[in-house]
Protein backbone atom coordinates (compact mmCIF):
# COMPACT_ATOMS: atom_id res chain seq x y z
CA UNK A 1 0.00 0.00 0.00
CA UNK A 2 1.20 3.34 -1.03
CA UNK A 3 -0.27 5.88 1.02
CA UNK A 4 0.45 9.84 0.87
CA UNK A 5 -0.05 12.43 4.01
CA UNK A 6 -0.52 16.15 3.49
CA UNK A 7 0.09 17.73 7.00
CA UNK A 8 2.01 14.90 7.80
CA UNK A 9 3.74 17.07 10.75
CA UNK A 10 0.67 17.48 13.19
CA UNK A 11 0.49 15.47 16.26
CA UNK A 12 -1.83 12.80 15.24
CA UNK A 13 -0.67 12.76 11.08
CA UNK A 14 2.67 11.89 12.13
CA UNK A 15 2.24 9.43 14.84
CA UNK A 16 -0.83 7.25 12.29
CA UNK A 17 2.41 7.75 9.22
CA UNK A 18 4.33 5.91 11.71
CA UNK A 19 2.04 3.69 12.56
CA UNK A 20 1.30 2.71 8.72
CA UNK A 21 5.39 2.20 8.37
CA UNK A 22 5.43 0.17 11.36
CA UNK A 23 2.60 -2.08 9.13
CA UNK A 24 5.03 -2.29 6.10
CA UNK A 25 2.84 0.46 3.99
CA UNK A 26 4.88 2.75 1.79
CA UNK A 27 4.63 6.38 3.02
CA UNK A 28 5.25 9.85 1.79
CA UNK A 29 4.28 13.45 3.26
CA UNK A 30 4.26 17.17 2.90
CA UNK A 31 3.65 19.95 4.97
CA UNK A 32 4.56 23.57 5.13
CA UNK A 33 6.12 23.82 8.41
CA UNK A 34 7.19 20.80 10.52
CA UNK A 35 8.37 21.42 14.06
CA UNK A 36 9.72 19.15 16.74
CA UNK A 37 9.32 16.23 17.89
CA UNK A 38 7.77 15.11 14.58
CA UNK A 39 10.42 16.25 12.74
CA UNK A 40 12.98 14.24 14.68
CA UNK A 41 10.75 11.23 14.67
CA UNK A 42 9.83 12.12 10.63
CA UNK A 43 13.35 11.41 9.92
CA UNK A 44 13.85 8.43 12.53
CA UNK A 45 11.69 6.38 10.25
CA UNK A 46 12.49 7.35 6.87
CA UNK A 47 9.65 9.86 5.92
CA UNK A 48 10.62 13.31 6.64
CA UNK A 49 9.89 15.16 3.40
CA UNK A 50 12.72 16.64 1.96
CA UNK A 51 11.30 19.92 1.76
CA UNK A 52 8.65 22.04 3.37
CA UNK A 53 5.17 22.77 1.10
CA UNK A 54 2.40 21.70 -1.18
CA UNK A 55 3.53 20.03 -4.25
CA UNK A 56 0.82 18.38 -7.15
CA UNK A 57 3.96 16.37 -8.27
CA UNK A 58 4.05 14.65 -4.74
CA UNK A 59 0.04 13.14 -5.71
CA UNK A 60 1.14 9.80 -8.75
CA UNK A 61 -1.40 7.77 -9.94
CA UNK A 62 0.02 4.69 -8.35
CA UNK A 63 -1.36 6.18 -4.82
CA UNK A 64 -3.48 4.21 -2.75
CA UNK A 65 -4.94 6.71 -0.55
CA UNK A 66 -4.32 10.32 0.34
CA UNK A 67 -4.91 11.23 3.87
CA UNK A 68 -5.10 14.97 4.52
CA UNK A 69 -4.93 16.68 7.93
CA UNK A 70 -6.80 19.91 9.68
CA UNK A 71 -3.56 22.01 8.95
CA UNK A 72 -4.76 21.92 5.02
CA UNK A 73 -6.54 24.45 3.54
CA UNK A 74 -9.39 23.78 0.95
CA UNK A 75 -7.49 25.10 -1.82
CA UNK A 76 -4.27 22.88 -1.15
CA UNK A 77 -3.00 22.06 -4.63
CA UNK A 78 -1.63 18.29 -3.43
CA UNK A 79 -5.60 17.70 -2.88
CA UNK A 80 -6.83 18.92 -6.08
CA UNK A 81 -4.37 16.77 -7.71
CA UNK A 82 -5.72 13.48 -5.94
CA UNK A 83 -9.04 14.27 -6.24
CA UNK A 84 -8.18 14.74 -10.46
CA UNK A 85 -6.90 11.54 -10.31
CA UNK A 86 -9.43 9.77 -8.25
CA UNK A 87 -7.39 8.67 -5.48
CA UNK A 88 -9.49 7.75 -2.69
CA UNK A 89 -9.00 10.98 -0.14
CA UNK A 90 -9.33 10.00 3.78
CA UNK A 91 -9.05 12.77 6.77
CA UNK A 92 -7.45 11.06 9.72
CA UNK A 93 -10.47 9.67 11.37
CA UNK A 94 -11.97 8.20 7.84
CA UNK A 95 -8.76 6.03 7.94
CA UNK A 96 -8.86 5.23 11.74
CA UNK A 97 -12.16 3.78 10.54
CA UNK A 98 -10.99 2.09 7.54
CA UNK A 99 -8.38 0.51 9.44
CA UNK A 100 -10.17 -0.65 12.25
CA UNK A 101 -13.83 -1.19 10.89
CA UNK A 102 -13.16 -5.30 11.13
CA UNK A 103 -12.28 -4.92 14.56
CA UNK A 104 -14.09 -4.29 17.86
CA UNK A 105 -14.12 -0.21 18.42
CA UNK A 106 -13.57 1.33 22.23
CA UNK A 107 -14.06 4.93 21.49
CA UNK A 108 -13.69 7.30 24.56
CA UNK A 109 -15.22 10.42 24.13
CA UNK A 110 -16.08 13.55 26.39
CA UNK A 111 -14.88 17.84 27.18
CA UNK A 112 -12.44 15.85 29.48
CA UNK A 113 -10.72 13.02 30.83
CA UNK A 114 -10.62 11.16 26.91
CA UNK A 115 -6.86 11.17 26.90
CA UNK A 116 -6.51 9.62 30.55
CA UNK A 117 -8.87 6.97 30.73
CA UNK A 118 -7.94 5.96 26.95
CA UNK A 119 -4.23 5.73 28.58
CA UNK A 120 -5.79 3.76 31.86
CA UNK A 121 -7.40 1.12 29.04
CA UNK A 122 -4.44 0.95 27.37
CA UNK A 123 -2.07 0.75 30.77
CA UNK A 124 -4.03 -2.21 31.65
CA UNK A 125 -4.04 -4.03 28.24
CA UNK A 126 -0.06 -3.55 28.14
CA UNK A 127 -0.15 -4.96 31.92
CA UNK A 128 -2.09 -7.61 31.07
CA UNK A 129 -0.08 -8.72 27.69
CA UNK A 130 -3.63 -8.10 26.06
CA UNK A 131 -2.88 -7.13 22.46
CA UNK A 132 -4.74 -4.13 20.90
CA UNK A 133 -4.15 -1.47 18.24
CA UNK A 134 -4.94 2.14 19.45
CA UNK A 135 -4.98 5.88 18.84
CA UNK A 136 -4.40 8.08 22.34
CA UNK A 137 -3.62 11.98 22.32
CA UNK A 138 -0.83 11.86 24.43
CA UNK A 139 2.84 10.40 24.57
CA UNK A 140 2.57 7.68 27.01
CA UNK A 141 4.75 5.96 28.98
CA UNK A 142 5.90 2.87 27.67
CA UNK A 143 4.30 3.59 24.20
CA UNK A 144 6.61 4.28 21.86
CA UNK A 145 4.19 5.96 19.70
CA UNK A 146 0.74 7.38 20.02
CA UNK A 147 -1.20 5.00 17.10
CA UNK A 148 -0.79 1.40 16.45
CA UNK A 149 -2.33 -0.82 13.51
CA UNK A 150 -1.89 -4.02 13.39
CA UNK A 151 -3.19 -6.96 11.31
CA UNK A 152 -3.94 -8.93 14.27
CA UNK A 153 -5.48 -7.05 17.33
CA UNK A 154 -9.32 -7.70 17.16
CA UNK A 155 -9.42 -4.57 19.45
CA UNK A 156 -8.81 -0.85 18.27
CA UNK A 157 -9.25 1.73 21.65
CA UNK A 158 -9.84 5.26 19.70
CA UNK A 159 -9.55 8.56 21.83
CA UNK A 160 -12.70 10.14 20.72
CA UNK A 161 -12.21 13.95 19.76
CA UNK A 162 -15.12 16.44 19.14
CA UNK A 163 -13.27 18.72 16.84
CA UNK A 164 -13.67 18.86 13.48
CA UNK A 165 -12.67 16.41 10.92
CA UNK A 166 -10.91 17.87 8.10
CA UNK A 167 -11.28 20.96 5.65
CA UNK A 168 -13.79 18.98 3.41
CA UNK A 169 -15.76 17.22 6.27
CA UNK A 170 -17.19 19.25 9.14
CA UNK A 171 -18.31 16.48 11.00
CA UNK A 172 -16.78 15.59 14.86
CA UNK A 173 -14.15 13.44 14.45
CA UNK A 174 -15.68 10.81 16.99
CA UNK A 175 -18.89 10.41 14.71
CA UNK A 176 -16.89 8.40 12.47
CA UNK A 177 -16.04 5.98 14.61
CA UNK A 178 -19.11 4.01 14.98
CA UNK A 179 -18.11 2.44 18.31
CA UNK A 180 -19.41 -1.01 19.31
CA UNK A 181 -18.45 0.46 23.29
CA UNK A 182 -18.50 3.81 23.72
CA UNK A 183 -17.53 5.85 27.15
CA UNK A 184 -18.60 9.65 27.67
CA UNK A 185 -16.84 11.47 30.50
CA UNK A 186 -17.86 14.65 30.89
CA UNK A 187 -20.00 17.53 28.82
CA UNK A 188 -18.34 21.08 29.22
CA UNK A 189 -18.57 23.79 26.57
CA UNK A 190 -16.00 24.35 24.17
CA UNK A 191 -14.62 24.86 20.96
CA UNK A 192 -16.88 28.09 20.58
CA UNK A 193 -15.76 28.81 17.07
CA UNK A 194 -17.66 25.44 15.60
CA UNK A 195 -20.20 25.03 18.00
CA UNK A 196 -21.37 28.27 18.81
CA UNK A 197 -23.79 27.40 21.46
CA UNK A 198 -24.37 24.90 24.55
CA UNK A 199 -27.38 23.55 22.83
CA UNK A 200 -25.29 22.65 20.04
CA UNK A 201 -22.16 21.16 21.71
CA UNK A 202 -24.33 18.52 23.80
CA UNK A 203 -25.89 17.65 20.75
CA UNK A 204 -22.86 16.47 18.98
CA UNK A 205 -22.40 13.84 22.34
CA UNK A 206 -26.17 13.14 21.64
CA UNK A 207 -25.66 11.96 18.12
CA UNK A 208 -22.59 10.09 19.22
CA UNK A 209 -24.03 7.84 21.27
CA UNK A 210 -26.94 7.16 18.34
CA UNK A 211 -23.90 5.96 16.18
CA UNK A 212 -23.32 2.84 19.08
CA UNK A 213 -23.85 -0.36 17.05
CA UNK A 214 -26.52 -2.53 17.60
CA UNK A 215 -26.44 -4.27 21.25
CA UNK A 216 -23.54 -2.11 21.71
CA UNK A 217 -22.41 -1.12 24.72
CA UNK A 218 -22.40 2.58 26.54
CA UNK A 219 -20.39 3.42 29.80
CA UNK A 220 -21.42 6.81 31.02
CA UNK A 221 -20.77 9.29 33.91
CA UNK A 222 -23.73 9.70 35.38
CA UNK A 223 -22.25 12.52 37.92
CA UNK A 224 -22.55 14.49 35.14
CA UNK A 225 -26.08 15.89 34.64
CA UNK A 226 -25.64 16.41 30.43
CA UNK A 227 -23.78 13.12 30.29
CA UNK A 228 -26.58 11.20 32.78
CA UNK A 229 -29.48 12.43 30.18
CA UNK A 230 -28.15 10.96 27.37
CA UNK A 231 -27.06 8.04 28.92
CA UNK A 232 -29.91 7.25 30.17
CA UNK A 233 -32.11 8.38 26.98
CA UNK A 234 -29.38 6.53 24.68
CA UNK A 235 -31.17 3.67 22.53
CA UNK A 236 -32.99 0.95 23.82
CA UNK A 237 -30.94 -2.05 22.67
CA UNK A 238 -27.72 -0.60 23.85
CA UNK A 239 -25.90 -2.15 27.19
CA UNK A 240 -26.14 0.85 29.81
CA UNK A 241 -23.13 1.35 32.21
CA UNK A 242 -23.35 4.62 34.06
CA UNK A 243 -20.59 5.02 36.84
CA UNK A 244 -19.24 7.43 39.27
CA UNK A 245 -17.17 7.83 42.22
CA UNK A 246 -15.48 4.99 43.62
CA UNK A 247 -14.82 5.01 47.33
CA UNK A 248 -11.31 6.53 48.43
CA UNK A 249 -9.45 8.10 51.05
CA UNK A 250 -6.55 10.49 50.93
CA UNK A 251 -3.54 9.66 53.81
CA UNK A 252 -0.09 11.42 54.02
CA UNK A 253 -0.05 12.35 50.12
CA UNK A 254 -1.15 9.16 48.71
CA UNK A 255 -4.78 8.23 47.09
CA UNK A 256 -6.40 4.74 47.89
CA UNK A 257 -9.30 3.30 46.32
CA UNK A 258 -11.07 1.68 49.05
CA UNK A 259 -12.53 -2.02 47.96
CA UNK A 260 -14.10 -4.75 49.71
CA UNK A 261 -11.79 -4.19 52.88
CA UNK A 262 -8.61 -3.66 50.54
CA UNK A 263 -7.18 0.15 50.46
CA UNK A 264 -5.61 0.29 46.89
CA UNK A 265 -2.90 2.82 46.36
CA UNK A 266 -2.58 5.29 43.62
CA UNK A 267 -0.21 6.93 41.85
CA UNK A 268 -2.59 9.53 40.14
CA UNK A 269 -4.75 11.26 42.47
CA UNK A 270 -7.84 13.96 42.09
CA UNK A 271 -12.04 12.90 42.03
CA UNK A 272 -11.43 13.79 38.29
CA UNK A 273 -9.15 10.92 37.94
CA UNK A 274 -11.34 8.54 40.38
CA UNK A 275 -14.01 9.01 37.72
CA UNK A 276 -12.02 8.72 35.08
CA UNK A 277 -10.87 4.80 36.76
CA UNK A 278 -14.09 3.95 37.15
CA UNK A 279 -14.85 4.62 33.97
CA UNK A 280 -12.04 3.09 32.45
CA UNK A 281 -12.32 -0.12 34.68
CA UNK A 282 -16.35 -0.82 33.00
CA UNK A 283 -14.69 -0.84 29.65
CA UNK A 284 -11.96 -3.30 30.54
CA UNK A 285 -14.81 -5.14 32.13
CA UNK A 286 -16.41 -5.37 28.82
CA UNK A 287 -12.84 -6.44 26.96
CA UNK A 288 -12.66 -9.70 29.93
CA UNK A 289 -10.79 -7.24 32.08
CA UNK A 290 -11.85 -8.74 36.01
CA UNK A 291 -12.03 -6.33 38.80
CA UNK A 292 -8.79 -7.84 40.55
CA UNK A 293 -7.39 -7.51 37.30
CA UNK A 294 -7.73 -4.19 36.86
CA UNK A 295 -7.00 -2.86 40.32
CA UNK A 296 -3.65 -4.68 39.73
CA UNK A 297 -2.61 -2.92 36.92
CA UNK A 298 -4.12 0.60 37.69
CA UNK A 299 -1.76 0.76 41.17
CA UNK A 300 1.27 0.98 38.22
CA UNK A 301 -0.95 3.72 36.47
CA UNK A 302 1.16 7.29 36.46
CA UNK A 303 -0.51 9.11 34.39
CA UNK A 304 -0.75 10.08 31.04
CA UNK A 305 2.00 13.15 29.23
CA UNK A 306 0.93 16.83 30.68
CA UNK A 307 -2.10 15.38 33.00
CA UNK A 308 -1.09 16.58 36.32
CA UNK A 309 2.45 15.57 35.21
CA UNK A 310 5.06 15.88 38.06
CA UNK A 311 7.54 17.92 36.86
CA UNK A 312 10.21 18.79 39.90
CA UNK A 313 9.87 18.38 43.57
CA UNK A 314 11.00 19.07 46.85
CA UNK A 315 10.48 18.02 50.68
CA UNK A 316 8.51 21.94 50.56
CA UNK A 317 7.17 22.01 47.22
CA UNK A 318 5.96 20.13 43.80
CA UNK A 319 5.66 21.53 40.65
CA UNK A 320 2.90 20.60 38.18
CA UNK A 321 1.95 21.08 34.90
CA UNK A 322 -0.88 20.10 33.14
CA UNK A 323 -2.94 20.21 30.00
CA UNK A 324 -6.13 22.34 31.38
CA UNK A 325 -7.43 25.14 29.87
CA UNK A 326 -11.18 24.84 29.54
CA UNK A 327 -13.42 25.87 32.45
CA UNK A 328 -13.88 22.39 33.72
CA UNK A 329 -10.60 21.31 33.16
CA UNK A 330 -9.32 23.80 35.25
CA UNK A 331 -11.27 23.61 37.98
CA UNK A 332 -11.04 19.70 38.30
CA UNK A 333 -7.68 20.01 38.13
CA UNK A 334 -6.75 22.78 40.85
CA UNK A 335 -9.52 21.60 43.31
CA UNK A 336 -7.33 17.83 42.70
CA UNK A 337 -4.36 19.15 44.03
CA UNK A 338 -5.71 21.97 47.10
CA UNK A 339 -7.44 18.46 47.87
CA UNK A 340 -3.92 16.09 47.89
CA UNK A 341 -2.04 18.83 49.33
CA UNK A 342 -4.46 20.56 52.04
CA UNK A 343 -1.51 21.64 54.14
CA UNK A 344 0.27 23.74 51.60
CA UNK A 345 -0.13 26.32 49.60
CA UNK A 346 -0.94 26.36 46.25
CA UNK A 347 -0.11 28.87 43.16
CA UNK A 348 -2.05 28.19 40.23
CA UNK A 349 -1.11 29.53 36.73
CA UNK A 350 -3.14 29.08 33.55
CA UNK A 351 -2.70 30.13 29.85
CA UNK A 352 -5.28 31.59 27.81
CA UNK A 353 -4.33 30.08 24.71
CA UNK A 354 -6.97 28.63 22.61
CA UNK A 355 -9.70 30.12 20.22
CA UNK A 356 -12.45 29.45 23.21
CA UNK A 357 -10.34 30.83 25.88
CA UNK A 358 -9.36 33.83 23.95
CA UNK A 359 -12.70 34.56 23.09
CA UNK A 360 -14.34 37.41 25.22
CA UNK A 361 -18.09 35.67 24.64
CA UNK A 362 -16.41 32.79 26.33
CA UNK A 363 -14.45 34.12 29.26
CA UNK A 364 -17.40 34.64 31.50
CA UNK A 365 -17.45 30.13 31.57
CA UNK A 366 -14.27 30.82 34.09
CA UNK A 367 -16.02 32.22 37.01
CA UNK A 368 -14.90 30.91 39.89
CA UNK A 369 -12.85 27.82 38.20
CA UNK A 370 -9.09 28.55 40.43
CA UNK A 371 -11.26 29.24 43.49
CA UNK A 372 -9.36 26.26 44.87
CA UNK A 373 -5.66 28.07 44.34
CA UNK A 374 -4.26 30.29 47.40
CA UNK A 375 -3.08 32.28 44.60
CA UNK A 376 -4.07 32.34 40.71
CA UNK A 377 -2.34 33.77 37.97
CA UNK A 378 -3.91 34.35 34.05
CA UNK A 379 -1.56 34.76 31.43
CA UNK A 380 -2.26 35.72 27.65
CA UNK A 381 -0.60 37.26 25.01
CA UNK A 382 -2.30 40.05 22.84
CA UNK A 383 -0.39 38.93 19.66
CA UNK A 384 -2.16 35.51 20.11
CA UNK A 385 -5.36 37.16 20.08
CA UNK A 386 -4.66 38.80 16.71
CA UNK A 387 -3.42 35.71 15.40
CA UNK A 388 -6.79 34.46 16.01
CA UNK A 389 -8.66 37.65 14.21
CA UNK A 390 -10.33 37.70 17.60
CA UNK A 391 -11.60 41.12 19.54
CA UNK A 392 -8.94 42.46 21.89
CA UNK A 393 -9.33 41.48 25.63
CA UNK A 394 -8.01 43.43 28.49
CA UNK A 395 -6.57 42.15 32.12
CA UNK A 396 -9.31 43.77 32.94
CA UNK A 397 -11.74 41.65 31.36
CA UNK A 398 -10.21 38.66 31.88
CA UNK A 399 -10.46 39.62 36.12
CA UNK A 400 -13.89 40.33 35.79
CA UNK A 401 -14.56 37.00 34.03
CA UNK A 402 -12.98 35.03 36.63
CA UNK A 403 -14.90 36.84 39.87
CA UNK A 404 -12.02 36.87 41.91
CA UNK A 405 -10.90 40.22 42.74
CA UNK A 406 -7.21 39.24 43.62
CA UNK A 407 -6.77 37.27 40.73
CA UNK A 408 -3.37 38.38 39.11
CA UNK A 409 -3.05 38.83 35.25
CA UNK A 410 0.59 38.80 32.86
CA UNK A 411 0.71 39.34 29.48
CA UNK A 412 4.30 39.42 29.26
CA UNK A 413 5.82 35.87 29.69
CA UNK A 414 9.21 36.86 30.81
CA UNK A 415 8.00 38.77 33.36
CA UNK A 416 5.81 36.26 34.76
CA UNK A 417 8.56 33.57 34.23
CA UNK A 418 10.95 36.17 36.77
CA UNK A 419 8.66 36.95 39.18
CA UNK A 420 7.48 33.06 39.98
CA UNK A 421 11.20 32.85 40.42
CA UNK A 422 11.40 35.19 42.93
CA UNK A 423 8.54 33.74 44.93
CA UNK A 424 9.22 31.88 48.08
CA UNK A 425 8.09 28.50 47.59
CA UNK A 426 8.38 26.81 51.03
CA UNK A 427 5.34 24.80 51.42
CA UNK A 428 3.93 25.86 48.80
CA UNK A 429 2.87 23.88 45.33
CA UNK A 430 2.74 25.60 41.48
CA UNK A 431 0.58 24.28 39.13
CA UNK A 432 0.91 25.49 35.42
CA UNK A 433 -1.74 24.56 33.15
CA UNK A 434 -2.26 25.31 29.41
CA UNK A 435 -2.47 23.38 25.87
CA UNK A 436 0.89 25.34 24.90
CA UNK A 437 3.97 26.75 26.35
CA UNK A 438 3.17 30.36 27.96
CA UNK A 439 5.26 31.56 25.22
CA UNK A 440 8.30 29.59 25.71
CA UNK A 441 8.47 29.03 29.03
CA UNK A 442 10.21 25.63 30.20
CA UNK A 443 7.98 24.00 32.61
CA UNK A 444 10.84 21.58 33.38
CA UNK A 445 13.62 24.11 33.73
CA UNK A 446 11.41 26.38 35.63
CA UNK A 447 10.38 23.26 38.28
CA UNK A 448 14.11 22.47 38.72
CA UNK A 449 15.29 26.71 39.52
CA UNK A 450 12.10 26.46 42.19
CA UNK A 451 12.84 22.93 43.67
CA UNK A 452 16.73 23.51 43.70
CA UNK A 453 16.82 27.09 45.27
CA UNK A 454 14.06 26.77 47.78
Amino acid sequence: MKVHFIAIGGSAMHNLAIALVKKGYSVSGSDDEIFEPSRSRLKKYGILPEKEGWYAENIQPNLDAVIVGMHAKEDNPELHRAQELGIPVFSYPEYLYEQAKDKIRVVIGGSHGKTTITSIILHVMQFHNMECDYMVGAQLEGFEVMVKITPTANVMILEGDEYLTSPLDKRPKFHLYEPDIALISGIAWDHINVFPTFEMYVDQFRIFADLITPYGTLVYCEADPEVKKIGDNSRNDIDKKPYGLPSFKVKEGITYVLLDGQKIPLKVFGEHNLLNINGARLVCNQLGVSDAAFYEAIQSFSGASKRLEKVAENDQTTVYKDFAHSPSKLKATTSAVHAQFPDRKLVACLELHTYSSLNEKFLDQYKSCMDSADEAIVYFNPHTIQLKRLPAITPGQVKQAFARADLIVYTDSKKLLNDLLAKNWQNTNLLMMSSGNFDGIDFRELGENITLNN
